[in-house]
């Protein structure tokens, strides 16, 4: 007897779902997709209680008859494909025909729609893939309902995560269509509350400035090019504009957000000898390929895309930052070695009346004790920031004479709303604006020239993302706000400040290292001198 046997078509939808529809966000950005490709200009997203009970996307698109609103649900029915050669020229955001019938077998899905042109639409119903009811219905575009997702799997139910996670999760696929088609009007409903309106912008700078603001739009660099088969329109950090997280990285090919870790190596390859260590650069790269040398049928969530040869796609991406940087080589004029043997750090013991001389605007040399001490001057002014804030001590906070309006994304604005307490305790006092912007009342003294917009994201991220378990919040956070706040590279310090830094330095509880585990201080004896220089 066969062991062999055909999966039922209930089973196989539901194996593909798994493949396609992996939590709430991936129901909406199928239905985001579906909503684009039919010609809309404005697009509505509802949800309730972060989309497990409810997605409601609606949209004033082409719409469909009674015949296509019921083969639309069925496995493999698109109308974005007619032959075999269209595989190879995709231009659309949708083209396999999986979402529809994968959403509908582990939901509870209602289809309103009617063609353009007339308000005589139809009703469907489908539960777990089966027809439950199919009626006349008035309508203008489409309308698609999906509720109690996963209803008929639990065991894939139990893994979704708290409301609050899949509604930033949803807020972020909102975001990335957003970015990518700046001509289409977006607003995000969650629990009966507008969370997001983001009108029909003019162009991608536009639309950045929408979601992110002015300020935000400020500290980058618009450039473009265009060859043949490629068209880049990019946004990225300038020199002084690097973050502690990769949160505001995107990469669009052909309107389509994409994760492709070859073309984020050559925007950090582009930023070489500029980046700081642990640092990295906010980018928008908006790319339009010719279709015909890239495969978008690779992934079934249609994260990837394969390249004919992605070789002149990367040094393109690499090109296009590096000239807009632009950036320097200076190559090492000797190729010395580093030391193969350094002592350990010993107290500074550091005397007003001792001399010192700034090497590279980055470091404080030192002569005594028998040698040479080498400090790094942005790694000691984040160890005696960081211990400051987690302390709460010798922090100055003050109110402001006028209090300064930031306007975040708005998963960072609810955190930091959410978490307004704790920035509290770090000398930060926040208020709520509305439309995703904060009022920051009072600041610590150091942060008086603050990029406090960059804080505030880089606190928000921190807290979104989780703390490492092997760091305390208060410590996480510290050392964001220290990094952010210590002196950076190119500061040329004076007698007075050196005189101060190190001072402070000597006071730290751990003076040797920065919160992130790097040394402050580097102490050469005169024997190690010797042995680099082959003296012994």
């Amino acid at each position: 007897m066969s062991q062999i046997r055909i999966l039922p078509p209930i089973l196989r939808n539901k194996i593909a779902a798994g493949e396609v529809i992996e939590r709430p966000a991936s129901v909406v950005k199928e239905l985001i997709e579906n909503s684009i490709d039919a010609g809309s200009t404005d697009i509505r997203i509802e949800i309730l209680y972060g989309g497990k009970r409810l997605m409601k996307v609606s949209d004033n698109g082409n719409g469909m008859d009674k015949e296509d609103a019921l083969l639309c649900c069925e496995r493999y029915a698109t109308s974005k494909l007619i032959k075999e050669e269209d595989l190879f020229h995709i231009k659309t955001m949708g083209f396999r025909g999986e979402a529809l019938p994968s959403i509908t077998s582990v939901a509870k899905v209602k289809l309103v729609t009617a063609p353009k042109g007339t308000h005589q639409g139809v009703s469907v119903e489908i539960h777990g893939g089966e027809v439950k009811s199919v009626k006349d219905s008035p309508s203008v575009g489409t309308t698609v309902e999906v509720r109690d997702l996963f209803f008929n799997t639990p065991a894939r139910k139990k893994f979704l995560k708290g409301h609050n996670t899949e509604t930033f999760h949803i807020i972020d696929r909102v975001t990335e269509q957003a970015l990518a088609h700046h001509e289409i009007g977006f607003s995000l409903v969650s629990d009966n509350h507008e969370i997001m309106r983001i009108p029909v912008a003019s162009s991608p700078r536009e639309r950045v400035m929408q979601i992110y603001g002015d300020e935000f739009l400020g500290g980058l660099i618009e450039t473009s090019r265009r060859t043949p088969d490629i068209i880049m329109n990019c946004f990225i950090s300038k020199e002084t504009n690097v973050r502690n997280s990769k949160t505001y990285q995107f990469i669009f090919i052909n309107k389509r957000p994409i994760r492709d870790p070859s073309l984020t190596h050559a925007v950090y390859n582009a930023y070489e000898g500029i980046l700081p260590p642990k640092k990295h650069p906010v980018f928008f790269l908006f790319l339009m390929i010719n279709p015909a040398i890239i495969d978008v049928n690779v992934h079934p969530a249609k994260r990837e895309v394969r390249f004919e040869n992605k070789e002149p796609v990367y040094h393109f991406v690499l090109s296009v930052i590096r000239d807009a940087l632009p950036q320097p080589v200076h190559p090492a004029p000797y190729g010395f070695p580093s030391p193969a043997v350094i002592s350990e750090a010993l107290d500074l013991e550091y005397e007003p009346s001792k001399s010192f001389i700034p090497l590279g605007n980055a470091f404080i040399a030192l002569s005594g004790r028998g040698g040479l001490t080498l400090v790094d001057q942005h790694a000691a002014h984040e160890r005696i920031l960081y211990e400051r804030f987690l302390r709460g001590v010798d922090l100055n906070s003050h109110l402001l004479l006028f209090p300064k309006q930031v306007q975040l994304s708005h998963k960072e604005y609810h955190t930091i709303l959410t978490n307004s307490l704790i920035l509290k305790d770090f000398g930060i006092e926040t208020d709520d604006f509305g439309h995703n912007t904060v009022i920051v009342r009072s600041l610590p003294e150091v942060m008086r020239d603050a990029d406090i917009r960059g804080i505030l994201a880089d606190i928000a991220s921190c807290l979104i993302e989780g703390i490492a378990p092997d760091r305390e919040l208060r410590e996480a956070l510290a050392a964001k706000i220290a990094c952010h706040q210590s002196v950076r590279g190119k500061t040329i310090l004076n007698q007075e400040e050196v005189e101060q830094l190190l001072s402070d330095l000597q006071k730290c509880l751990h003076p040797d290292n920065c919160p992130h585990g790097r040394p402050t201080k580097i102490f050469l004896s005169l024997e190690d001198l010797k042995r680099m220089f082959k003296r012994t």
